[in-house]
């Protein structure tokens, strides 16, 4: 089995708020999954459209304490396991780090269940922190449907959004992983930046409004921008894939960076919410914070 799936994430909140969110049902319903239970220590389940194999609910709970939520989750007939750790990093922040087991890429090219597993949390832990802030949530991948598109308004002009759309360094930034990007119809645009080897097509491109890339087989990926009373509105579209094979693992991937984009537009000492690692949190500034 290959290792665990991480994340670190910094969340504008105290940590019993973020505690609450993660164990209150409504809170649940509200950022992660269309329906969710929750009687601890015996009882933890969420599910529904916006759920992998969310026909029913399949998560039960194996830990719970200040600090850490364990579930057992089975997926595609294996049970996988979920641990979600919470730190005080001040009175006002959360360092959030979460590991998933049984996640492989492999499974991400396959179209797996569990291939969905990385950038579904990606998402949701995306969806926490706004819905934390108090903030209109980012569209949820919904997994009974072929449909893939979605909305947000950024409050930024819509050349400042462009660029942060078209510009390797910017993109790479926002997005927190290296994207090499040729503007213009014909250029590459590759994740993990030109010398990854594998680079999709830009095919359409109208400067300051639109532009569209051909990843082949998950289909093409469209952002359009208009103005929005001085504002812009995103319409990010993915089409001409498969659709008895919908690329849900890409799509959450696709819609979770939206939230960095829309904070590196509007934030003016804007500092990404993921991080490499997670960082050492001094004894004392935890115990003062909790």
């Amino acid at each position: 089995m290959s290792e665990p799936m991480k994340l670190h994430a910094r969340l504008a909140a105290p940590v019993e708020a973020v505690r609450r969110a993660l164990t209150d049902a409504a809170e649940l319903r509200v950022w992660l999954a269309e329906h969710a239970e929750v009687e601890l220590p015996q009882r933890y389940e969420f599910w529904g459209r916006y759920t992998p194999e969310g026909d029913a609910p399949h998560q039960r709970p194996l830990h719970v304490d200040d600090e850490t939520l364990r579930f057992a989750w089975t997926l595609d007939g294996v049970e996988t396991t979920t641990e979600i750790r919470l730190r005080a990093e001040s009175a006002d922040s959360t360092i959030l780090s979460l590991s998933q087991s049984h996640w492989d890429f492999a499974d991400v090219i396959s179209g797996a269940p569990r291939g969905v597993l990385q950038t579904y949390w990606y998402l949701s832990t995306a969806n926490l922190a706004l819905h934390l802030e108090g903030r209109p949530l980012l569209p949820k991948v919904d997994f009974t449907s072929a449909e893939m598109r979605s909305e947000i308004l950024i409050d930024a002009p819509m050349a400042k959004v462009f660029t942060s759309l078209t510009d390797s360094e910017q993109a790479s930034a926002w997005f927190g992983h290296p994207i090499g990007i040729e503007p213009w119809v014909g250029g590459r645009y590759a994740m993990g930046g030109f010398e990854s080897g594998h680079a999709a097509k830009v095919v359409d491109l109208d400067p300051g409004r639109m532009v569209s890339v051909d990843w082949g087989p998950p289909g093409v990926m469209t952002w359009e921008l208009a103005e929005s009373e001085g504002k812009t509105k995103l319409t990010f579209v993915q089409s001409g894939f498969d659709e008895a094979n919908p690329p849900y693992a890409g799509w959450a991937g696709s819609l979770s960076g939206l939230y960095e984009l829309r904070r590196y537009n509007e934030l003016a000492d804007w500092q990404p919410m993921w991080l490499t690692e997670e960082p050492t949190v001094e004894p004392q500034t935890a115990t003062t914070a909790g």
